[in-house]
């Protein structure tokens, strides 16, 4: 083992799993892990662990679930693990006090090439604005939200055909490599940092709501393409669909676009048995897999087999 870095670990989701994992395969001493506190989850509304905890857990690693990242019992327990730095990967926007609080830095690792696509949804924005380029940052953590000096970067292209899942996983991979080139650095006291433009016209990546995963049938074929893929397995993309007296609210996880010209109304639907397209102003959008209200995801082949769409249909 590694003893000249006492690490402190934070992350929540899978993504940090990954870091996590290649932390402990190369040896390095993580005193410590700190993750979001157990959620209710699913029907039952069973208390559930988040996927870092449960991976520290098999690997008995000490667990902190702080509430309150400023609570005085967390900042003693936190100080007690006497760890040199801190790794933060997909957790909460750190306190001053907990960040400064190693000797060596408290670095994070970003799923985008810095200073663009700062905030909560990198991996999805970067697709749905149709970037052919996007790759992971670390950098250490300051007052601001993902503003500090950058140590190394690493970039990743995107598919023509990438959803958020698969661009989520390659990030996953590559920026759990660049952890540990990071930690390799720190390690040998070789860091170098590039701080961060103040005044760029930069693209940010917010907070994903219900407001901007609709569908706006209005746009053109390729950049509605890209918002359903990039919204793709989660939260995933929505739409309103009227069939007769029906208004129901579906969300559509795959498509492609069609570039023709044609006669109909946009948001129409045309149907047959194998497929379900919808006009918009430069072609149409054909629906590969959607999922209805109360029901599960389904090719569209399987919900034409036992689901009518009526002449008028149309998606708003």
């Amino acid at each position: 083992m590694k003893t000249n870095l006492r690490i402190v670990f934070m992350g929540t989701p899978d993504f940090a799993v990954a870091s996590l994992q290649n932390i402990l395969h190369h040896g390095y001493h993580v005193v410590g892990v700190v993750t979001a506190p157990d959620k209710p989850a699913g029907r039952g509304r069973k208390l559930q662990a988040s996927a870092v905890k449960q991976f520290a857990l098999k690997n008995k690693l000490t667990i902190l679930q702080p509430t309150n990242l400023k609570d005085p019992d967390f900042i003693n327990a936190l100080e007690a693990l006497n760890a040199n730095v801190q790794i933060v990967v997909a957790f909460r926007m750190l306190p001053k006090v907990v960040w400064q609080m190693p000797q060596l830095g408290t670095f994070n690792l970003h799923a985008s090439l810095l200073p663009n696509y700062r905030g909560a949804a990198p991996i999805n924005w970067a697709i749905i604005n149709g970037e052919t380029e996007t790759g992971v940052s670390t950098f250490f953590i300051d007052e601001k939200i993902d503003t500090g000096a950058v140590i190394l970067q690493k970039a990743v292209k995107i598919s023509d055909s990438a959803t958020a899942g698969s661009l989520h996983d390659a990030l996953m991979e590559t920026g759990s490599a660049l952890v540990i080139d990071t930690l390799q650095l720190i390690e040998t006291n070789q860091v170098s940092t590039v701080a961060q433009p103040k005044d760029a016209q930069l693209k940010d990546a917010p907070k994903l709501n219900k407001a901007n995963c609709a569908i706006n049938w209005q746009a053109a074929a390729t950049t509605i393409y890209n918002h359903v893929r990039g919204l793709n397995p989660y939260p995933a993309a929505w739409t309103t669909l009227v069939n007769g007296s029906e208004s129901l609210e579906v969300k559509i996880y795959d498509v492609h676009p069609i570039l023709e010209a044609h006669n109909h109304a946009i948001g129409h639907i045309q149907v047959n048995k194998k497929a379900l397209m919808v006009a918009v102003a430069d072609g149409y959008i054909a629906i590969n897999e959607m999922k209805l209200p109360g029901k599960r995801k389904m090719a569209i082949r399987d919900l034409l087999n036992g689901y009518e769409f009526l002449p008028d249909a149309k998606m708003l």
